[in-house]
């Protein structure tokens, strides 16, 4: 792994975007804000008020385009002209949480998880059960914006955030480093409650409509399911992200 420069800014920063969430990042003094940029038209007391809280809290504000600036944020229909890079003090490249001693277990991986909310609350149930690793790549799988951290009351700035290109590049990069790779779906033939863990275990959790992606899934060492006697055919993702969590707390898998 390179030095820290090589380091790409969205796999150290949170990005949030529109004046309440940066306003609110800068009120809040657990967080370091890295910088603000603000669009170069932007004026009148919104931007005042940017400024001053920006000043109270010790941190530079830029001004850029407005073109800029949606670039930047994402999201240009919410961005209000202005943005602020969140220090996630948790958030790793994969490459570099596989290159620690010991590497992180159990890891949880994101594949094809669109819907903000989902992403959000995930992060929050999965970093309250004491996951080492959450991989979130940066293809395939919703933003880490505004949406995202409300959805996870904050946790996401905190949370231990693994980042890389897409899924199926998490699953290869995890399997070479000796993980055993486990998915949850309904047809999974080995009961969640039963299966017998490898002490490095990484496990996947599909998309809201699809599931695990056919890429991912062809390299799933083993599915699971979760017993479900009632007559219901599966869980929302982020239910089934809390029944895996605390099962693994039950274990005594996680921290």
């Amino acid at each position: 792994m390179g030095d820290e420069s090589s380091i790409s800014p969205k796999d150290r920063f949170l990005t949030v975007y529109g004046r309440k969430p940066v306003l609110e990042a800068l009120d809040d003094q657990s967080l370091v804000v890295d910088k603000v940029i603000l669009s170069e038209d932007s004026r009148g007391p919104g931007a005042s008020e940017i400024l001053q809280a920006a000043k109270a809290a010790g941190v530079t504000v830029q001004r850029a385009s407005s073109h800029r600036v949606k670039v930047l944020a994402g999201n240009g229909k919410q961005d209000q002209g202005v943005l602020a890079d969140v220090v996630a003090p948790r958030m790793l490249p994969l490459s570099s949480a596989l290159s620690a001693t010991p590497p992180p277990s159990p890891v949880l991986v994101l594949d094809g998880i669109t819907t903000p909310a989902n992403v959000g609350m995930i992060l929050r149930t999965a970093t309250a059960a004491g996951f080492a690793g959450i991989v979130v790549p940066r293809r395939g799988v919703a933003a880490l914006d505004p949406m995202v951290v409300k959805a996870s009351a904050g946790v996401a700035f905190r949370a231990p955030v693994l980042r890389c290109g897409s899924a199926r590049e998490a699953v290869e990069s995890l399997t070479e480093a000796g993980y055993g790779i486990y998915a949850l779906g309904a047809s999974g033939a080995t009961s969640l409650f039963d299966a017998e863990l490898p002490q490095r275990a990484a496990f996947v959790l599909g998309g809201e409509t699809g599931g695990v992606s056919q890429e991912v899934g062809e390299l799933v060492t083993e599915w699971l399911s979760i017993p479900m006697p009632g007559d219901v055919e599966s869980l929302n993702v982020s239910a089934a992200a809390a029944v895996l969590s605390f099962e693994l707390v039950r274990r005594g898998t996680t921290r």
